[in-house]
């Protein structure tokens, strides 16, 4: 069953890839999204087996890599953290297959798209199964290239070949350090298996304790944790590293609905909850992890206060619920995190599937100023995205209510610095998210029509294969919450969760949030509340007090607008001197000097002696012999002049 749920996408990407042209368009989607719709229910099978009725499983699927005492296996790890990201992967990937139909129903390439889709799944299925650092590191680089490849699928758009190679350079950063990280743990521990380093990680001997680096000493498992968190922050888009991902949404929104908002950003959370037994072993790791996902809550919420595209603001959402995922973990409320992760697929993808159908209503805009009053006109989509923006927001019962709340509350109780400062970061978030998601309902479904007459006249419901899938995920954002937070973090936690994460999941924090004082508890929502009546009041009640604001903060509203200009700083710093450094060894080093010599340069140099040296190698045995019998009457004289011979 393992087996088929990793390899069925794989086959449907082969299949549409290859024979995609002999098969035809309608074939390669009909075949694709049967797999992964089988994949998907076997792994609810799987989540009720292993982490319902409890248990773990490894499966070995072939001997990979033997070289000398690195040995791996490629095998899978199937336990409860591995089930539900099975879970989390196959369904909106599944959902987000069928949408594509037809959301792509126009597009010529369509075998292409889906193979790439199914690529995408298996690689990101390889990441979540990995038994081993390779493994691991596999999927990891998989889900990397099929991001590439998906951000660029129109390539004949430059600002999407551009978006596409900004996500593969950023990742690179966060990945180098990924990678020296999986080699310090083969230097520490002699093997990347999970199981024996986590098995000998608590017992480190004292001399492997600390390294030593420029003269400065460093404990060794932080130095790991933070190599490693560093491809966390690109896969992840943390703050530093989070500017690729407002850029992706360049792609087709089926690519943003899949893997920028529900799986393949999330594979830096799954890394850090996998390798948890490392991270609780490392207070500053810990503490790095918190103040990074805090920090970047708080910058992705007040850069989408004012973004106008409407699928930039759900990315900078989905940067934003990213942080709290980070929160979580590094409070060590492991379950937490992953139970955010869980309910946030579902209604991110919601919420981007949506804003696709009304990109393919509003004949592909994407400015929300150029939209509103689409409420009667598209009332299915409206409601799909209102359920999207209540569970996003953490409306009572909602998915979100139940996740994003508790990662709040564990971080009030956590009882240090940087816990509190996160607390903060995220109640203050949950105020924001609240006022920009309902800033985009109300500037795209109410109020008067700012779209061209020309445009309103082919407004049109999306078809069928496009509106089931945004129902099942409306369900999901509805009920996930209330259904599975007995699972996640409430009394059955522990046997839910069992040995697949540190500490089951956290239980001590757990255990403590519950007596969370009654203003902690009720912040969230307070927020939630506040942001919804003060977007009413600015784009429903009063509309022209967001256009006055702006221009009375003029350098503020530039400053968000902008995106805190990280994008321009690292040009500036980054960019441009690698732009002009290349530019020298073009200019001055290839052209001057290696082009410069001669009539020719250095190549025709290069020429002239290769020419002349072929010519004496003439075919004849006598010529050779001579050339032999001079050597070696040149080695004797040398040796008898230099006293060598005794």
């Amino acid at each position: 069953m393992y087996s088929a749920i990793v390899f069925l996408p794989l086959l449907g990407a082969l299949i549409a890839g290859f024979f995609g042209r002999q098969i035809g368009a309608r074939a390669s989607e009909i075949i694709t999204c049967t797999l992964l719709t089988i994949s998907a229910v076997l792994s609810w099978v799987a989540f009720f087996s292993i982490g319902v009725d409890g248990g773990e499983e490894h499966v070995t699927v072939l001997r990979w890599l033997t070289s000398d005492t690195l040995q791996v296996n490629w095998a899978f790890r199937i336990d409860t953290l591995t089930a539900v990201m099975l879970v989390v992967v196959n369904t909106v990937s599944a959902l987000v297959h069928w949408y594509s139909i037809g959301y792509m129903h126009h597009d010529p390439h369509r075998p292409r798209f889906f193979a790439y889709l199914s690529l995408f799944t298996f690689a990101m299925l390889m990441l979540v199964t990995a038994d081993n650092f390779l493994q691991l590191f596999f999927g990891w680089e998989g889900v990397g290239l099929a991001s590439y490849l998906l951000i660029g699928f129109w390539y004949l758009k430059p600002s999407a070949n551009a978006a596409a190679i900004k996500a593969f350079v950023v990742n690179r950063v966060g990945d180098f350090g990924f990678a020296l990280g999986i080699f310090a743990i083969f230097l520490i521990f002699g093997t990347i298996s999970f199981e024996e380093v986590f098995a000998n990680a608590p017992a480190l001997p004292e001399a492997a304790r600390t390294m030593t680096f420029l003269s400065w000493e460093f404990d060794t498992l932080t130095v790991i944790c933070l190599l490693l968190f560093m491809g966390a922050m690109g896969k992840s888009a943390q703050f530093l590293l989070h500017t690729w991902l407002p850029d992706a949404m360049e792609g087709p929104t089926p690519v943003s609905a899949l893997i920028h908002a529900a799986t393949m950003v999330t594979a830096g959370v799954f890394m850090v909850a996998r390798l948890s037994p490392l991270f609780a072993l490392s207070e500053t790791a810990m503490m790095v992890v918190t103040i990074v996902g805090a920090t970047t809550a708080f910058f992705a919420a007040t850069v989408g206060l004012v973004q106008n595209d409407i699928k930039r603001v759900i990315a900078y959402s989905t940067c934003s619920q990213l942080g709290y995922m980070f929160v979580a973990l590094g409070v060590g409320a492991f379950s937490a995190g992953i139970f955010h992760l869980f309910t946030h697929a579902f209604f991110k993808a919601l919420l981007f599937l949506g804003s696709g159908a009304v990109i393919h209503a509003m004949s592909d805009e994407q400015d929300m100023r150029n939209m509103g009053g689409l409420r009667n006109m598209i009332p299915v989509t409206y409601w799909m995205m209102a359920i999207g923006t209540l569970a996003l927001t953490g409306f009572p019962f909602t998915a979100g209510f139940f996740s994003k709340d508790a990662i709040i509350e564990s971080a009030f109780v956590a009882h240090n610095g940087w816990g509190f400062y996160a607390f903060l970061a995220t109640v203050i978030a949950a105020g924001l998210t609240s006022f920009y998601s309902w800033r985009l309902m109300f500037l795209t479904f109410h109020g008067r029509s700012r779209a061209s007459a020309d445009v309103l006249h082919h407004v049109h419901e999306s078809p069928a294969v496009m509106l089931v899938p945004l129902g099942v995920l409306a369900i999901g954002a509805l009920g996930a919450g209330y259904l599975f937070k007995d699972l996640f973090i409430g009394g059955n936690h522990e046997h839910f969760w069992r040995e697949a994460m540190a500490a089951a999941g956290g239980t001590e924090i757990l255990e403590a949030m519950h007596h969370a004082p009654g203003w902690v508890a009720w912040s969230p929502t307070v927020m939630m509340a506040a942001g919804f009546v003060l977007a009413w009041y600015m784009y429903i009640r009063r509309p022209e007090v967001p256009v006055a604001l702006a221009r009375r903060h003029v350098l503020l509203y530039k400053f968000l607008l902008n995106k805190w200009y990280f994008d321009e700083i690292y040009d500036f710093l980054l960019v441009r001197p690698a732009m002009r450094l290349g530019r020298f060894l073009w200019k001055q080093g290839d052209g001057r000097v290696i082009d410069g010599f001669g009539p020719d340069g250095v190549s025709a140099r290069v020429l002239d002696v290769t020419r002349s040296a072929v010519r004496l190698q003439s075919g004849y045995v006598y010529h050779y012999a001579f050339a032999m019998l001079i050597g070696v009457a040149a080695l004797i004289t040398w040796y008898m002049f230099t006293g060598s011979v005794h």
